[in-house]
């Protein structure tokens, strides 16, 4: 039975599974929106939704996890840009828009993107 198993696995060791979102926060945090499958998106909006609140802090113990996490740059860009827009919000800081099936083998697709 799965009972109480809250995130997806991707038939992946934990270690690339853990390389894998924070790859997808890295990209999102740097571009502001990508486009992944379905569950890999709404996983990596978990993770980015938890980033985004620890960059709402902007203390010197946020920015160094964050920066651990995801790398100096764009812990830098969440804290001193991205993290402002979202001062007055308290959730909510990303969308999932769903896409249509991927051509080559039929993927479900969506877009990931932070909330304007």
């Amino acid at each position: 039975m799965r009972k109480n198993i809250r995130a997806k696995k991707f038939s992946r060791p934990s270690s690339q599974r853990g390389a894998l979102l924070r790859s997808l926060a890295r990209s999102i945090v740097l571009h502001g929106k990508i486009t992944t499958t379905e569950t890999k998106a709404k996983e990596a909006s978990r993770v980015v939704e938890r980033m985004v609140t620890r960059a709402k802090k902007g203390d010197l113990a946020s920015r160094r996890y964050l920066s651990s996490a995801i790398g100096e740059e764009q812990a830098s860009k969440l804290v001193e840009t991205i993290a402002p827009q979202f001062s007055e919000r308290s959730g909510g800081y990303t969308r999932v828009v769903k896409r249509g099936p991927r051509k080559s083998d039929g993927a479900r697709m969506a877009i990931v993107e932070f909330v304007k």
